[in-house]
């Protein structure tokens, strides 16, 4: 983590030193969100948007299989005495 001090220009510029964008990959056209605190400012990248939706993720699990019934799956899973335990010894 590197620290610069910057002087804010005349018409409200800064320039974030050239280490410090190499250190951040931040190249020419990195989106920069500006997040103002009572202790000063944050300056993060702005994730980037992939451009896609929920309408996009239909059919993304796939199931091999006959259609599955609502009832079972929010049926409980009950595991046998056997598989409590195989369960508890891997985990423990």
């Amino acid at each position: 983590m590197s620290i610069a001090i910057i002087t804010l220009s005349s018409k409200g510029q800064v320039v974030i030193p050239k280490e410090i964008r190499d250190e951040l990959h931040w190249k020419a056209g990195t989106e920069l969100t500006l997040i103002s605190s009572p202790s000063g400012v944050t300056l993060k990248t702005t994730p980037q948007k992939t451009g896609r939706n929920l309408a996009d993720l239909i059919g993304m699990l796939k199931h091999d299989g006959p259609p599955v019934s609502t009832e079972e799956l929010c049926k409980p899973v009950e595991l046998t005495d056997e598989e409590c335990r195989e369960y508890r010894n891997d985990r423990f």
